[in-house]
């Protein structure tokens, strides 16, 4: 992910800054609590396509 993008990404609901998450390549909205997923290096920011963070996985992003 490129990280001038990144910069400029926000969460499409609160508008809060974006977490990249190389390894699941999803950006995290920590305060909603949502994933949302890149496919094909373009990050998908519909809340449909989101998942949910689970609360094992919002302690490790603290």
């Amino acid at each position: 992910m490129d990280s001038k993008l990144l910069e400029i990404l926000a969460c499409p609901l609160c508008k809060s800054p974006l977490l990249y998450n190389k390894q699941t390549q999803e950006l995290i909205c920590k305060a909603d609590r949502l994933a949302y997923p890149i496919q094909d290096d373009i990050p998908v920011m519909l809340e449909d396509a989101a998942r949910k963070i689970l609360d094992e996985e919002y302690q490790a992003l603290s």
